[in-house]
């Protein structure tokens, strides 16, 4: 899959990028998250942990479609979901955000004129995610892996500061993932802050940084070199366990 430079432009954002403190989402009667605290820089997050441990709604907090019942969450220096953060944040949720009776182009060109962005971003972002042989086909008729792949090229067409992706390489075979994962390093190296959720664990050596999550509880904040140190393993995987089983995330 080609993936050509998204926006030559220079970004200029703060750091950290995001201050998350003391965050609290409660849902169905029960803390999801109670009293999350983290901070995210510039480069590639990768944000892992089993399905169901806050990942999602940590992301949701993130673009301000979350209600929470306390705590900030800031992000480039406003409130999540202000106003003045619409141009600048991207996010990509684990359900395509596409329209299935139109085709890739269209959807492209469609929000495109939404967003207020010239014709030039729709060839960029389809060539950025590898969907040029399928511009014409109806996005209804794709495989779920260049679905997911439509919702991504929506999401850079305003080359955003921020890419907040859940789980955005689920179904995707091997090729593919490494050239989003190449994608994802190149949208960084341009200055932006890139958080990527995800339950497999293999993919954690692709991170910059790795936020281990358990049951809305972040257990370790590392490089993935550091999280293996930390516990003497040879992978993220046996290193996860073994904060859990071990307790060491107690003081994360």
């Amino acid at each position: 899959m080609a993936t050509p430079a998204t926006d030559p432009r220079l970004r200029s954002v703060p750091d950290p990028v995001v201050r998350v403190a003391g965050l609290r989402v409660v849902r169905g009667g029960r803390a999801v998250l109670d009293g999350l605290d983290l901070e995210i820089r510039t480069g590639v997050t990768g944000l892992l942990g089993p399905s169901g441990c806050g990942k999602s709604t940590l992301l949701r907090s993130l673009v301000g479609v979350q209600r929470v019942a306390g705590g900030t969450v800031e992000v480039l220096g406003r409130p999540a979901g202000h106003r003045d953060l619409r141009a600048r944040v991207g996010y990509v949720t684990q359900a395509a955000s596409v329209y299935d009776d139109l085709t890739v182009q269209e959807n492209l060109r469609f929000f495109a004129r939404v967003l207020g962005v010239g014709a030039d971003a729709v060839d960029r972002v389809v060539a950025a995610v590898g969907l040029e042989s399928h511009r014409g086909d109806p996005v209804g008729r794709l495989s779920g892996g260049e679905r997911s792949r439509a919702s991504l090229a929506v999401a850079l067409l305003r080359a955003p500061d921020v890419l907040v992706l859940d789980e955005p390489t689920v179904g995707l075979d091997p090729v593919l993932r490494r050239d989003l994962w190449t994608l994802f390093h190149r949208l960084a190296g341009a200055g932006a802050a890139v958080l990527v959720s995800s339950h497999v664990m293999d993919e954690a050596e692709r991170c910059d940084r790795l936020l281990l999550m358990r049951e809305g509880r972040i257990i370790a904040d590392d490089s993935p070199a550091g999280v293996k140190a930390r516990v003497g393993a040879s992978d993220v995987e046996s290193a996860f366990l073994a904060l859990v089983e071990g307790g060491a995330g107690e003081s994360a």
